[in-house]
C-alpha cells in the first residue's frame, strides 16, 4: 500500500511538472501597457486579441445615365424623409400589441386603442400631411415591413373596417393601396438605402 500511494504522488509531481513546462510565457509587460484585452495561445504563445466592430463593406452603384443618378438619389431623399414616421409607426404598433396583451379589461383595451390611434393623428395633422405623393407610397411600403402587416390592417385594427375602407378608397384617389406590402427582393432600392442609413426596425 506504501508503494502504490507512493506511485500515486510520484505521479502527480511528474503531472504538475509537465504543465508548468507546457505553461506558454506571457507577454512582457512594459509601463505603456495599459490597455486590458483578451489573449488567447497561438502556436504556444499568449497573442492578444480586440473585438472590433462590425465593418459593412458595398461596392460603389454605377449609374448608365446621369437620369438614373438623379431618380437613385431623389429615391433616397424620399426613404430617408419617411424613416422617422415608419419607425414611428412600427414601435407605436408593438407597444399597443404589449399593452393589450397585459389586460383583458374591453373597456382599458378600447382606451388604449383610442390613446394610440390620437397619437398617430396628431402626428399625421403636424407631419405626414406634408409628405408627398411618392413619400406616402414609400411610407406604406415601410410600415408594412414594420410591422408585417399592411397599412390597411392596421387602420382596420385601430378604427375598425369602415374607417379602413374609407382611407383606402381616399389613398386610391392618390393612386395608393392601403393593402401595398413589402418585398426586399422587389424594393432592392429602397432595402439598400435603408441598411446604408444603418436604419434599425424590429425586422431588419
Amino acid at each position: 500500500m506504501k508503494l502504490f500511494g507512493l506511485l500515486i504522488v510520484f505521479c502527480c509531481l511528474m503531472g504538475t511538472l509537465k504543465a508548468q513546462e507546457q505553461r506558454p510565457a506571457l507577454p512582457v509587460l512594459s509601463k505603456n501597457d495599459t490597455i486590458k484585452t483578451y489573449v488567447t495561445l497561438l502556436d504556444g504563445e499568449m497573442v492578444p486579441w480586440i473585438v472590433t466592430p462590425e465593418v459593412i463593406i458595398r461596392d460603389s452603384r454605377i449609374f448608365k445615365t446621369e437620369a438614373d443618378r438623379r431618380a437613385f438619389n431623389l429615391l433616397r431623399y424620399n426613404v430617408r424623409k419617411v424613416i422617422p414616421y415608419a419607425h414611428f409607426a412600427g414601435d407605436r404598433y408593438r407597444q399597443l400589441q404589449r399593452d393589450l396583451a397585459l389586460t383583458g379589461d374591453k373597456g382599458k383595451q378600447k382606451e388604449l386603442i383610442y390613446a394610440c390611434n390620437t397619437q398617430i393623428k396628431e402626428m399625421f395633422k403636424k407631419q405626414i400631411m406634408n409628405l408627398t405623393i411618392t413619400q406616402g407610397e414609400i411610407l406604406i411600403k415601410l410600415i408594412n415591413r414594420e410591422t408585417e402587416i399592411t397599412t390597411y390592417d392596421v387602420v382596420k385594427e385601430l378604427k375598425g373596417g369602415f374607417s379602413a375602407f374609407s382611407f383606402q378608397l381616399a389613398a386610391r384617389i392618390f393612386g395608393h393601396n392601403l393593402k401595398e406590402t413589402y418585398d426586399r427582393n422587389e424594393q432592392r432600392d429602397i432595402e439598400g438605402i435603408l441598411q446604408e442609413a444603418g436604419y434599425d426596425s424590429y425586422k431588419n
